[in-house]
């Protein structure tokens, strides 16, 4: 069993949602970067998703995107990400998925990757664009049950049943993807009404976490999200603050988290 289920019963204990977050390896460079990294696992993130950089990331908002480019201009690889964790595994605890794209993967090689990722004690992959009938293109290298969970996505447009065949094959979590569009961004507000509808439909089919990202970002979302799912998954608030204020992002990053666990409630 990975450090997922774990955690997310932990955080049921203390009846509140886990706080995720998501940073791209390498922004702004490589030593800040694990620094940065390093100082939001010691905030009190509960689980970490790492990103690989990618020079498409079609899923991704302007946010990430430039900072996918400039952790890709500073030399960062999926290799060295993965070094990442094996740094970050000397301290800390607490779950890691590497979040990426199929292509570096599929350069570095599938088998390797997940033979690698386990070594070095990552718990989840999440890969954005690699669909759910697609995924033994990595679990077939697992090889050991519940040795890594491969985190699979429901969108909005996901038919109900879609729906209820990634949930009957979900572990780890579910990412539930709270809007239209990429990551980031103000242009698609959140229906909370009616994502508070589809989690309770979802929760009839399973009992994996469900956790919501895309757009989450102030602490209104974090309230809202916090009394519907198990986790609430933050990214792009963490980015713009490594690209506007890079040498004192990783202070800033630290307090903005203690702050998301103060807010953290749930009803469930």
């Amino acid at each position: 069993m990975t450090r997922i289920p774990q955690t997310f019963e932990h955080v049921r204990q203390e009846k509140r949602a886990a706080l995720i977050g998501y940073i791209t390896a390498g922004d702004p460079d490589k030593e800040k970067s694990l620094e940065i990294i390093d100082a939001a696992c010691s905030a009190g993130l509960d689980l970490l998703e790492i990103g690989i950089p990618f020079s498409d990331p079609t899923a991704d908002g302007a946010v990430i995107q430039r900072a996918a480019g400039r952790a890709i201009r500073a030399g960062m690889t999926l290799e060295q990400g993965i070094d990442f964790v094996r740094k970050l595994r000397q301290k800390h605890e607490l779950p890691i998925v590497l979040f990426s794209y199929f292509n570096p993967i599929f350069i570095f090689g599938a088998e390797r990757f997940i033979r690698e990722a386990v070594s070095a004690g990552v718990d989840g992959v999440l890969v954005v664009d690699l669909p759910n009938e697609q995924s033994n293109e990595l679990m077939q290298y697992i090889r050991k049950p519940d040795e890594l969970d491969f985190i699979r996505l429901i969108a909005p447009t996901t038919s109900i049943e879609r729906r209820n065949i990634i949930l009957q094959q979900a572990s780890g979590f579910v990412y539930i993807i709270s809007r239209h569009g990429v990551t980031g961004g103000d242009n698609n507000r959140i229906d909370w009404k009616g994502l508070e509808h589809e989690i309770t439909a979802m929760r009839q089919e399973t009992s994996i976490p469900l956790c919501i990202g895309f757009g989450i970002s102030t602490l209104e979302d974090v309230r809202s999200a916090g009394t519907i799912a198990d986790g609430i998954i933050l990214g792009s608030a963490f980015q713009r603050r490594i690209e506007e204020r890079p040498d004192i992002a990783k202070d800033e990053i630290t307090e903005f988290i203690r702050q998301m666990r103060k807010e953290i409630k749930t009803g469930n």
